[in-house]
């Protein structure tokens, strides 16, 4: 749907998954460009962000599921456009690249040692657990994170919530 709002174009998309899927959710993409910018730009753009943002999402584009996974929505805006420059649209590229995997799909790090936790699910749709492998203790960082360098915004505000309470029960006694 495109309208014009104070001379700006905006185009948005939302509520079921254009690219097929089925997925339902209360989530819109929007995107503003200047007043000659073409609509049909500004629509490829938004229909690749949901499509990204639908498959990261499981399908399922609820404001909780999305809200729940705040820093793989940040890290997809990242990877879409930086300083108005387009990067890319195609949507499987962009959900590929927010976790990491090269077009064939073969991971830098497995599923179950991503943010996403053990099943491959997003976190809102799975019991709230860690971020490490199924038998890991809550916020526990994975072998391959750690070794790499690379970590999640979910996995080190998760460590750094972990080595706060350490050391405050440390500095108690407890």
């Amino acid at each position: 749907e495109v309208v014009t709002v104070n001379g700006r174009t905006c185009v948005f998309c939302g509520g079921t998954n254009p690219h097929g899927g089925g997925g339902q959710g209360d989530v819109r993409v929007v995107h503003v460009g200047p007043p000659n910018e073409s609509e049909l730009v500004l629509a490829h753009l938004a229909e690749g962000m949901y499509g990204a943002l639908s498959h990261l999402m499981g399908g399922a584009t609820d404001r909780t599921m999305v809200l729940d996974n705040l820093e793989l929505v940040f890290l997809l805006i990242d990877e879409h456009c930086d300083g108005g420059i387009i990067l890319e649209t195609d949507p499987s590229k962009l959900a590929s690249s927010v976790l990491l995997r090269d077009d064939e799909g073969r991971g830098m790090q497995s599923d179950q040692d991503m943010m996403m936790g053990g099943g491959g699910m997003p976190m809102g749709s799975q019991a709230q657990g860690g971020g490490g492998g199924a038998g890991a203790p809550p916020g526990a960082i994975s072998a391959a994170a750690m070794m790499g360098g690379d970590m999640t915004l979910g996995q080190a505000f998760r460590q750094a919530r972990d080595q706060l309470i350490t050391g405050l029960a440390q500095r108690d006694g407890m």
